[in-house]
Order: structure tokens, then sequence, then C-alpha cells
């Protein structure tokens, strides 16, 4: 039986260089760059985890986690869930990677996302969010014969070049010139403009300065990279009105909101809806999945035949990502109480959070949105990356850090967001805010927080 939350299995420190974990870690770095295929995935301990089960995860040392990280979100129903594992296994064995034209699996998805997403009319598969984000901006750009595209100061969307800029960027570096990476093309960045989320008057102004130049505004409908900026109803609805002034395309990413929000995205929620559509992460579950989306007009460029705009991929709509995400969908479809479910969780937390940092007097926000919940060491209202830049970096990343000690896994780094999973329930919920009283109440009397 595995331990209760917070439980050792062993009688090592998890941080103890004597562990099973930090073992495969450094056995992982003489092979990994940084013994991780993810520069975020190295945060400390734990280095190496063994399996999960639904809400929890277990790592290297049998040490138990009532799990909110989520893979950055890509687990929406639980971890191991049969009902997308048994599919995928019955999938195993029949088709596999052929190459050549096309399977059922690949239809019937592309049929279950155009009924769900209710701006999409045609999709292409990809193999991840990224992947859909740079096919996005490139059809973008075909279509309108432009260059430029607009992101939000925090926005993230994927590792290319054309939007590799301006996530968490130091004060200093905000809104300027804020490159992910080394490697980078100038002209590719200098492609990309920077506006402030929930500030309309800053896109305004792009459009303005470059009049018949920008492609595209892509945006996260709630930027989640940076925890959780709602975005104010007037917002959405002007940029989708601007953009259609400008002759722009309106790009929503919704590759951590779709399918966790509501089954149609965070567009079915606000009720506006975007020129292209991506998506990924919890539409399968943790298998490896993501996709573009939008009316026939502007998917037809792919069309091999008779289009001008390239789509290719080996491993694109394969088998076992297809059956996954098809097993997802439907089981959000036949259960649309996971969401009333989700969202109820979030709120529990949410107001959980916020009652214990009133009753702390801390300087503190809780944001958040269905079940996804992040707490800002800064004062509110928190409404976009200015409002961020007053946040405590140190004391969000030591509530994280206390939280996972106390075996409750919370990506501990600043300006991240928690996830609720349909394998979550009320005691848990009611279990981490305890733990987040007492971890809080410490950080208050030792000064770490204020």
């Amino acid at each position: 039986m595995s331990p209760g939350i917070g439980t050792a299995a062993s009688d090592h420190d998890p941080r103890s260089s004597s562990t099973r974990g930090w073992a495969l870690h450094q056995a992982a770095a003489e092979v990994l760059p940084g013994g991780v295929n993810s520069a975020t995935r190295y945060v400390g301990h734990p280095y190496a985890f063994a399996g999960g089960d639904g809400a929890y995860v277990v790592d290297l040392d049998g040490n138990r986690y009532l799990d909110y990280h989520a893979a950055f979100g890509a687990i929406l129903l639980g971890h191991n869930s049969p009902v997308v594992d048994d599919p995928v296994r019955a999938a195993i064995g029949t088709a596999d990677l052929f190459g050549l034209g096309v399977t059922e699996l690949e239809v019937e998805l592309a049929t279950r996302v155009t009924e769900v997403i209710p701006s999409a009319e045609m999709m292409i598969a990809t193999m991840s969010g990224s992947e859909a984000t740079a096919q996005a901006v490139r059809l973008a750009r075909a279509a309108t014969g432009r260059q430029l595209l607009v992101k939000f100061q925090g926005g993230f969307h994927g590792w290319h070049d054309a939007v590799a800029r301006n996530v968490i960027s130091r004060p200093e570096l905000a809104y300027g010139r804020d490159p992910l990476s080394a490697g980078i093309l100038d002209s590719a960045l200098e492609s990309t403009l920077i506006a402030e989320f929930n500030d309309l008057d800053s896109v305004r102004a792009l459009f303005e300065q470059y009049p018949e130049r920008i492609a595209a505004v892509i945006m996260e409908p709630i930027p989640h990279n940076v925890g959780a900026l709602v975005p104010t109803q007037e917002f959405v609805d002007g940029l989708r009105a601007l953009t259609r002034e400008h002759g722009s395309l309106l790009i929503f990413d919704e590759v951590i909101t779709g399918f966790r929000h509501a089954l149609g995205g965070y567009q079915e929620v606000c009720g506006v809806q975007p020129d292209l559509t991506t998506f990924g992460k919890g539409m399968a579950n943790g298998y490896p999945i993501g996709g573009l989306a939008g009316p026939r007009s502007l998917m037809e460029r792919f069309d091999g035949q008779k289009g001008d705009v390239l789509l290719a991929g080996t491993f694109n709509g394969y088998a076992i990502g297809a059956t996954a995400a098809i097993a997802t969908i439907n089981h959000l479809q036949a259960h649309p109480d996971f969401y009333t479910r989700t969202h109820a969780l979030g709120d529990r937390m949410r107001s959980g959070l916020a009652s214990i940092v009133a009753e702390l007097g801390l300087e503190a926000t809780v944001a958040g949105f269905g079940g996804v919940f992040s707490l800002y060491f800064a004062a509110g209202p928190i409404r976009g990356y200015r409002d961020l830049m007053r946040n405590d970096d140190q004391a969000y990343a030591a509530f994280h850090r206390r939280m996972t000690d106390k075996g409750f896994l919370m990506i501990p780094m600043s300006l991240k967001r928690n996830h609720v999973s349909g394998s979550h329930t009320e005691q848990d919920i009611d279990r981490t805010l305890e733990a987040a009283r007492d971890v809080l109440t410490a950080m208050k009397a030792d000064g770490t927080a204020r």
C-alpha cells in the first residue's frame, strides 16, 4: 500500500544525495543536458518519478504526492485513467503507422473536434502544442500576406522562433527585447510585437504604428503560463473587433485552456470565436497530440493538392494519440458534470486560499478560473503583466517548494499555475488548504512572506 500524503516510503530525505531519485538524476545528467528532456522539468527534488494513479504521483523513492502540477496541465482526468488507457491498449496491435492515406481514427478525431470547438470547421493534427502554434502563425502569414505578429507579454506559445520571446521577463526586460533562447534570428524577434494583456489600447497602438502589416494577434485566452490572468469581456470582444477592422487574424492558443475549462475551450465560455484555435495537452490526458482548427476557407490552405501552406509530419494523427484524444473527448461529452465538479473544486480551493491570506494579513492575491488556481504574492488587482511585476518571486517559489515538501506537488517556479483534475476530491482540497495554512503561517512568521 502506498504511503499517505507527504509520507516517505523510506528513511531518506528526498533531497538527500543517497536517494534513488538523486542517483537517477546524476545518471541522467551524463546523457541528457541538465538531466532532463525539457528545461522546466528540473526544479530540484523530487528528481525522478516512478508512477501515477488518479490524483497522485509517486517518486522513485516511494514518496507519494497529491499532484497539482499535472504535467503542466496535460493530465485532465487523472493519471493512468482507465477511460483513456483501456482504449489505447485495445488500439495497440491494430492500426499503427502507415505514412500513406488516412485512418478511421483520424477522421473520427477531426469530427469530434469540429463538433465541440465553436470556431472549428476543419482541423489538422500535430504532435505538440508548439507545432500547432507554428502552423497557425505560418497559416496566418500566408492568408494575409503580412509578416508581423502580436503576442502579449507573459504569453507562452511554444519553443519556435516566431513566439519565443517575452514570457516571464524581468522588469527591466519586460515589453522590450527578451528572447527565450540563444540562436534566434534578429528578424524573427523583430517580427513579433509585444502588447499588454487586458489593455486594448496597447494593441490598438501597434495597429496604428504598423498599418496593414500585422498578420495576426495570438493570445492565450487566459495566460496560464504566468498563472491566471483572466480577460475582461470587453478585452476579448475588443480584440475580435480590432483584428477584423484591420484585416488580421485572431488566434486563440487554447493548448492549456482547451478542453480544461469547457469542452469547447475558453471561446465557448467567453462567446468569442477566433479565426484559428490551437489545442493540445489535456485533450488526450497525457498522450502526446496537438492540433489546429479553423474555418474551411483557411484550413484548406493546407490541402496538399490545391493549397499553398505545407502540412507535414510523419506522426501527425498517429493511432495512439488519436485514440487517447477521442476517448478523452467522448468521456467529456458523456459527462458534462466533469466541468461543474472541477470548477466547484477550483472555487473551493481559491476561496479557501483567499480566506487564509485575509486571516494572516498577507500581501497576496488568489487568482484562477475553473479548475486552475494560483497564488500571487502581490496586492491586487492583477489584470496584466505590469501587475505581476509586483510579485514577490522568492515568496512564491518558497510557498510551492514547502507545499511540495509536505506532499502536495506544485510547480515551484515563479508565476505558475496549479491544476485540479477529474480525480481530485473535496477531501483533497481541504487537506491541501490545511497544509497551505501551516505553510503560509510559517512563512509569515519567518519573514518569507509579508
